[in-house]
């Protein structure tokens, strides 16, 4: 998105150019910002793990609680980011306005209660998680410094989502990115410089936080063609917070699940060791990694989605929608055979000194890798069936992989296989999301193929 676009000619761009112009364009700030942020995750990873196979452990076994705020903060994101861009697509910019303040505020509400929940329970709350008597000093660390920054976390997944939903995605790029590259900047400093282990990984994400917290808002604020953020314009009613609620409750769904298969994974885990929690916790955040890719390209698709959505062009929604679907999968072909090449060295980047590490992270990569390419077109059925409104089915897909199958399959195959049921757990629970997405796929496209487009 060019900076300084009139709303006409944005109009214009989102409803009348080339999808296979206009979704890269807008996706490419969006993976920059993705990319960075799971590389500064993957940077967390890899310089607590210097400190030890038990303090790596810890940033798996917290991610965990990362991945319920956000969870909340990408409900409220997607929720209102939605809303914006459908008003936006209906020419009621004052309706946008309204939306856009609510979401933040409320937010930044909602964060200083996860804050003050997470810090007065943070022994109950690490143990709960799944950290072990090794692990919990460690996590305990870490842990308390996330909470601190949570509502500025919360806000600047909400001002992203803004921006992006707006077509202005690359003022979003300034903000995560700039923050990301001052976490991979002041972790080493802080772990090894001041000495201060996990605290310091912990404290310099804290930071980085606040940092694009801070250029996010100015961005909102600043820039002329972007929807401005005021306390004036924060007038929520029940039906707004219904609306954010429903259209965001797929991001809440997959997120929240997410977190609650990472708890059981580490506990699942945690009977083989230290060593089994830190290999997954590796490969879960290398799998991440290359997932952000696909998210950040379907998230350059949706603001095209709830634009053409709301102006009544169908066509384009299914056109935009097959665009992406073919571009995510032949690209998630290429990253799962070149990283399937060189698995072993992956996770021996992280804890090469640890051979238990390295044997059972190779192997859960190669499983992982093998049902990659099946991503794309859940991950785009996923974001569809969102930016279109339609809740249900959205959640539905949201829970399955993470959830639906993914639970049972760590509740159930550990007994049966062991350690390799742990494994295997992600894969199988991949192939079953993908018969489940094909099935409410089937019925989505055919209402939308019958239903004509506006003049």
């Amino acid at each position: 998105m060019m900076k300084g676009m009139s709303p006409e000619k944005r109009m214009q761009m989102m409803l009348e150019a080339p999808v296979s112009r206009v979704i890269p364009r807008l996706a490419i700030p969006t993976i920059i910002s993705m990319l960075i942020t799971a590389i500064y995750n993957m940077a967390d990873t890899f310089f607590v793990s210097q400190i030890g196979t038990s303090a790596s452990g810890a940033v798996g076994v917290i991610f965990s609680a990362m991945a319920i705020i956000q969870a909340v903060s990408f409900m409220m994101g997607m929720g209102t980011g939605t809303n914006v861009s459908q008003a936006l697509g209906a020419g009621d910019e004052e309706r946008a306005r309204r939306y856009a303040s609510v979401g933040f505020f409320s937010a930044f509400g909602v964060g200083v209660v996860l804050a003050a929940l997470g810090l007065s329970n943070i022994d109950a709350l690490v143990r709960f998680l799944g950290a072990t008597e090794t692990i919990a000093p460690y996590a305990k660390d870490y842990a308390t410094y996330i909470f601190y920054a949570t509502p500025f976390m919360m806000c600047s997944f909400v001002m992203n989502n803004l921006l992006r939903f707006e077509g202005l995605a690359i003022y979003g790029m300034v903000g995560i990115t700039t923050g990301g590259i001052l976490n991979m900047l002041l972790d080493p400093l802080f772990i090894f410089g001041f000495g201060m282990g996990t605290s310091g990984a912990a404290i310099a994400t804290a930071i980085s936080q606040f940092v694009s917290f801070t250029i996010l808002l100015l961005m909102c604020n600043t820039k002329p063609d972007a929807i401005t953020i005021h306390p004036r314009n924060f007038k929520p009613t029940p039906a707004m917070y219904g609306r954010i609620l429903y259209v965001g409750f797929p991001s809440l769904g997959r997120q929240g699940i997410a977190s609650i298969s990472t708890i059981l994974l580490n506990t699942a885990a945690g009977v083989y060791g230290d060593a089994a929690i830190a290999a997954m916790s590796i490969v879960t955040r290398f799998i991440m990694f290359i997932n952000s890719s696909i998210i950040g390209f379907g998230q350059g698709f949706q603001p095209v989605c709830g634009f053409s959505y709301g102006a009544g062009r169908y066509s384009r929604v299914r056109e935009a929608y097959w665009f992406c679907v073919k571009v995510a999968t032949a690209l998630l072909i290429v990253l799962a055979c070149a990283a399937m090449l060189f698995s072993g060295q992956i996770v021996a980047i992280f804890r090469r000194d640890d051979a238990e590490v390295i044997r059972i992270g190779t192997l859960a990569l190669r499983l992982q890798l093998a049902t990659l390419p099946l991503w794309g077109f859940i991950v785009m059925s996923n974001m569809l069936t969102q930016s279109i409104g339609y809740g249900a089915w959205a959640t539905l897909l949201s829970i399955a992989r993470q959830g639906i199958f993914l639970i049972p399959s760590l509740l159930v195959l550990p007994v049966v296989l062991g350690l390799t049921g742990i494994q295997i757990a992600q894969p199988i629970s991949d192939l079953c999301t993908l018969v489940l997405t094909m099935a409410i796929m089937y019925s989505v496209l055919r209402k939308l193929r019958n239903m004509p487009d506006k003049s």
